[in-house]
């Protein structure tokens, strides 16, 4: 059975959630193999968290050499790794870093590339929703080894145990994969709340909230969920960008969207279309995200959150 390449998405050493789905999608291609690119140190207990969710083997890059440069190092690592291992797909997870790296792998390696699938069945056959959200299509690659950035959330992890053979495997990194360095960098400031593009759950304010977004994120508490914007919320100075869900933002694809004071133009539409169920509420009965939704609640927001927060955390006991 020919391998299948998963990019480990970690912070420090800690996996993230994203590359269990990514392993669970890719058991369904092959035999899954997971590339960690980090700390060596922190080696051994990200094969302990790999390997129960099917990994067979696991490539372990130091990135001492490679650390503080931009992502064409990483792909020059998933180059030489497709040349050694023939595979038969690489899966990286769709964040904007990631789909930087999975261009390049494309051109390196002269492969079809394919970003934001929704789901990747035998084959592989993806899953996209395309044209701003307007439609949903089914692609495959049909030259070179299949590339594929995966949306988070778009399958639930599997446990299935996996051999988890660790491998050393030192690249060798051309000069021109250094070109570009990371000089100075930041850590954002921790809020307490899931990751806007990882969460299961996510609940965004709009123009509607008039820029009050304490029902919003009270809501969201109550369901652990992440925050989420309209870009005429970020507009207007009420949310950073950072919380910015749409075509200009972030995509994100969680089990529940909750669209709270958003009329749902195509603009915000395309960042989030994808997402398993959809709430709205809008005091407006015409506005047109009510075309989109699973279920919608016409009333002011102000008044229907407060409600729902309250009922939620009483039978959450």
């Amino acid at each position: 059975m020919s391998e299948v390449l998963v990019l480990v998405d970690h912070v420090d050493g800690k996996v993230r959630k994203p590359t269990l789905e990514l392993l669970t999608i890719a058991r369904r291609l092959g035999e899954p193999s997971a590339v960690f690119i980090g700390d060596a140190g922190a080696a051994d207990g990200v094969a302990e968290t790999v390997k129960k969710y099917g990994a067979e083997k696991v490539y372990v890059v130091d990135d001492a050499e490679i650390k503080g440069y931009l992502v064409a190092p990483k792909a020059e690592v998933l180059q030489q790794l497709v040349e050694k291992t023939s595979a038969a797909a690489v899966l990286i997870p769709s964040s904007a870093e990631g789909k930087e790296v999975g261009a390049r792998l494309a051109v390196k390696t002269k492969s079809g590339l394919i970003t934001d699938a929704v789901d990747v069945q035998e084959g592989p056959v993806t899953t996209q929703s395309v044209f701003a959200g307007n439609y949903t299509v089914q692609a495959k690659i049909t030259q070179g080894t299949p590339i594929i950035t995966v949306k988070p959330n778009s399958a639930a992890p599997e446990e299935a145990a996996g051999a988890g053979t660790v491998e050393q495997f030192a690249p060798s990194i051309s000069d021109s994969a250094k070109k570009a360095k990371i000089v100075a960098s930041q850590a954002r400031k921790a809020s307490g709340r899931p990751e806007l593009t990882e969460a299961a759950i996510v609940v965004s304010g709009g123009r509607g909230t008039g820029g009050n977004f304490e029902e919003v994120e009270g809501f969201a508490d109550s369901l652990g969920a992440a925050v989420g914007a309209s870009r005429a919320a970020v507009d207007s100075g009420w949310k950073p960008h950072a919380f910015q869900v749409g075509q200009t933002g972030k995509v994100v694809s969680p089990q529940l969207y909750v669209a709270n004071g958003i009329s749902g133009a195509i603009q915000h539409r395309a960042g989030m279309q994808t997402s398993k169920t959809i709430i709205a509420v809008n005091k407006d009965d015409e506005a047109p995200i009510f075309e989109l939704v699973d279920f919608g609640v016409v009333g002011d927001l102000h008044t229907v959150l407060p409600a729902a927060t309250e009922e939620i955390t009483k039978r959450k006991g």
